[in-house]
């Protein structure tokens, strides 16, 4: 197992020397506080690819322990699907580092009915392709990561002062989860997926029914790194009903209503 300082040493750095600090961000509530904490970076650079690796072997091996990080002697966590996937790291604006990912598996043009790890857990017809869920439009949702570190850090604002402890407040869970879906909906728009697949703990589900997104199960359990639940949703109607029941996460999630 490769030594874990030295594999916190490199996600910190390999984000310093590759993250660019964007404009002035946008005075839109908890858009404005987002912006000013965090920005989302495309990790599909050969220089920053391997970042996200490295958070999922962190997140997946070392602090879940879904997957065996023996078999990762690099530090890297990779499977097959990454080869045609869109990738993307959420960066703390303070300090350069990137702290999160989660990618996007896109259709393969001549093997869509192969193309997502869904496809291999359960036989189902919506997985067929249908009117509900055309596969050359679909994406599956996967490897959605933050480390735990991070927001430990993030929420330790008790002995903070005043200032201090409301920066700290905008990193926890919620606002990074919306930043990790920030990343999956401009990926979505520029590669023209309009239907997301996914497998997911019941409590993550639950998690994004209360945040506004509204997906829909299909076919029973599958065991997969613990019992998760294949669903599905169409991107856009599922934003169109947060847009009217969640505003704010709305304008999070479509950065101000530019990705839609």
């Amino acid at each position: 197992m490769p030594d874990q300082a030295l594999v916190d040493e490199r996600i910190r750095v390999s984000a310093r020397d590759c993250w660019v600090a964007p404009p002035t961000p946008r005075p839109v509530d908890l858009l404005r506080q987002f912006d000013l904490h965090f920005e989302t970076v495309s990790a599909d650079s050969p220089e920053l690819r391997p970042l996200a690796h490295r958070i999922r072997y962190q997140v997946y091996c070392i602090e879940n322990q879904y997957l065996n990080a023996n078999d990762h002697s690099d530090a890297l966590e990779r499977d097959e699907f990454d080869s045609h996937a869109a990738h993307s790291l959420l960066v703390d604006r303070r300090t350069g580092d990137a702290f999160g990912t989660v990618r996007l598996v896109l259709p393969l043009s001549d093997a869509p009915h192969d193309s997502f790890a869904v496809q291999r857990l359960i036989d189902h017809p919506l997985l067929k392709g249908s009117r509900d869920l055309p596969l050359h439009a679909t994406g599956e949702v996967s490897r959605f990561s933050l480390l735990r570190e991070f927001g430990r850090r993030a929420s330790s604002a008790g002995s903070a002062k005043p200032a201090e402890a409301e920066s700290s407040s905008y990193r926890c869970g919620p606002l990074m989860r919306l930043g990790l879906l920030q990343m999956l909906v401009r990926m979505s728009v520029q590669h023209g997926i309009t239907h997301w697949v996914a497998v997911m703990e019941p409590k993550v589900v639950r998690m994004l029914s209360a945040m506004g997104l509204q997906f829909e199960p299909f076919g029973g359990m599958v065991d997969y790194h613990g019992w998760r639940q294949p669903c599905f949703c169409n991107l856009f109607d599922m934003l169109r009903h947060m847009k009217h029941d969640r505003p704010a996460f709305w304008n999070v999630l479509t950065d101000g209503g530019t990705l839609q």
